[in-house]
């Protein structure tokens, strides 16, 4: 399911543009502080869509683009009654994707956001793996809770492995395999070195480490995941 982050501050149009959007699929997350916003887009976040209102409390919209395109590619779409030419060229100058003035059409809205997103479903099964109520972002490296938050951040190597198993599901597969695929040939570690990398993961997805129900070991040839 796609995530979708709306920084807006007017009531009626949160509860309007979460049920249109949740309808059509998508999870959403709302904000009415352009702070509380910023504090969370600043840093490494997990929203395949946002849709910024420019005039909201403490930082605007603008100020919020801005941040977000210093580390990140998520398309923007801002909605906003500020709908002048210079707005507008204000906003996708600052790297928003679309702008769409209030008040606007309700099936433009949802067109534009589907054109926006277009593609990122496919992507999302190539860029995310989930273990239970872990989701797993394999462009970041980390790791986000049943509540979005970031529990966990992992090595690339790690990330390489876990793919590896996503690929894999429900399969058993060897160590000799793993060592092959994740270190390749001219890389010489031990076995217990994937051993090491199964515990990791194991307190990180698992509830009770000493009883699996993700990472499973096949005595004498190697692991099995379940998801």
């Amino acid at each position: 399911m796609l995530r979708v982050c709306l920084v807006e501050d007017e009531q009626s149009l949160i509860e309007l543009i979460s049920l249109n959007l949740e309808i059509e699929g998508y999870h959403v997350q709302c904000f009415t502080d352009g702070q509380h916003a910023l504090d969370v887009l600043s840093k490494p976040f997990h929203f395949d869509l946002i849709i910024l209102d420019v005039m909201l409390p403490h930082v605007n919209g603008f100020d919020i683009c801005r941040e977000v395109r210093k580390h990140a590619i998520t398309p923007i779409l801002f909605l906003s009654a500020k709908g002048t030419t210079a707005d507008r060229v204000t906003g996708l100058k600052l790297g928003a994707n679309d702008y769409l003035s209030k008040p606007f059409d309700l099936e433009e809205f949802l067109l534009k956001v589907q054109i926006l997103t277009h593609g990122l479903i496919s992507a999302e099964t190539q860029n995310y793996m989930k273990i239970g109520e872990f989701r797993i972002d394999f462009t970041t490296f980390s790791v986000q809770g049943a509540d979005g938050l970031e529990v966990h951040q992992f090595s690339k190597r790690e990330i390489e492995l876990l793919a590896l198993f996503n690929e894999k599901e429900e399969k058993v597969i060897s160590r000799n395999e793993i060592l092959d695929r994740v270190w390749g040939t001219d890389q010489f570690p031990t076995t217990r070195t994937i051993d090491n990398y199964i515990l990791v993961f194991r307190r990180v997805f698992e509830t009770d480490p000493k009883n699996p129900q993700h990472f499973f070991s096949i005595r004498g040839v190697g692991y099995k995941f379940v998801s």
